[in-house]
């Protein structure tokens, strides 16, 4: 074998030293400045205990999920067995929220809010209020329009990211986990297009009609008769005069209660079971 010369040995050594120095640069670049791990599945940065997800996307993109979701639209409650899910739609609403948070804190119940997205910027001391007690967000879309379904596709990611965006700005970062279409106007491109934002459809099992103000005694009927159908219960805090529906939370709670039930969040990177 021929001996290297001396131009060929001087790169070799330049080339073995740019090697070591990306080698260095590699390992940096995987810790932290106080040494921690700084890598995560998805490419995020990796959670530290009492902060809360966020996303960290470049300026003009997307933010990746922080997790895989399945497309189709969850029902069952995490929990499983007599476990069910209190769901809140349409706020936050400055007169209404407060007063169903107060409930939800009174039985130590935690709850889904759905909400839309210029009502949460408008309003991100109740959003993060919401986050610090627990609670977990949903996105509602921008302008609550049930005939989402029959609209472009781009109409649609508009109404889903853009509500999103605001969502997670005025809680200060924390992660969005679910997707509910207005009026149940779910498409498999709405659906797609939440899963990819790692946000999980969200359906329901009974809807309580509160929204068109029965009256609470039948707001509270309406959950104790439908109750078998599964267990994602559909309340509001927005859209309107909300008494009769916090009347009827303050009633329903302590009922589901006496009846055996605990309380947990909808499936979110599970599949849905019937």
């Amino acid at each position: 074998m021929r001996r290297m010369g001396k131009y060929t040995a001087h790169v070799a050594v330049l080339a073995s030293a740019v090697g070591i120095s990306l080698a260095a640069w590699g390992a940096t670049a995987l810790v932290g400045d106080d040494g921690e791990n700084a890598a995560a599945p998805g490419g995020g940065a990796a959670a530290r205990p009492g902060v809360p997800a966020q996303r960290n996307a470049e300026p003009g993109r997307p933010a990746k999920p922080a997790v895989r979701v399945p497309e189709g639209i969850a029902h069952a409650a995490e929990a499983g067995g007599r476990a069910v899910n209190i769901t809140i739609d349409d706020g936050p609403d400055p007169r209404w929220t407060p007063k169903v948070l107060d409930i939800l804190k009174e039985n130590d119940v935690k709850a889904v809010f759905c909400m839309i997205g210029p009502q949460a910027q408008r309003h991100p001391d109740l959003v993060k209020r919401v986050v610090a007690e627990g609670h977990r967000l949903c996105d509602h879309t921008m302008t609550h329009d049930t005939t989402m379904d029959r609209k472009p596709v781009a109409y649609q990611k508009q109404q889903i990211l853009d509500a999103r965006k605001l969502i997670e700005e005025a809680a200060g970062g924390v992660e969005v986990q679910y997707y509910r279409a207005p009026g149940g106007a779910f498409t498999p491109d709405s659906r797609k297009i939440a899963a990819a934002a790692g946000m999980r459809p969200l359906g329901w099992n009974v809807d309580t009609k509160d929204f068109e103000r029965p009256g609470a005694a039948a707001i509270v009927a309406t959950v104790k008769n439908e109750l078998p159908n599964g267990p994602t219960i559909l309340f509001h805090d927005g859209g309107g005069d909300r008494s009769q529906s916090v009347t009827a939370l303050r009633e329903v709670l302590p009922w589901l209660k006496e009846q055996g039930h605990t309380f947990s969040f909808p499936v979110r990177t599970a599949p849905d079971t019937p």
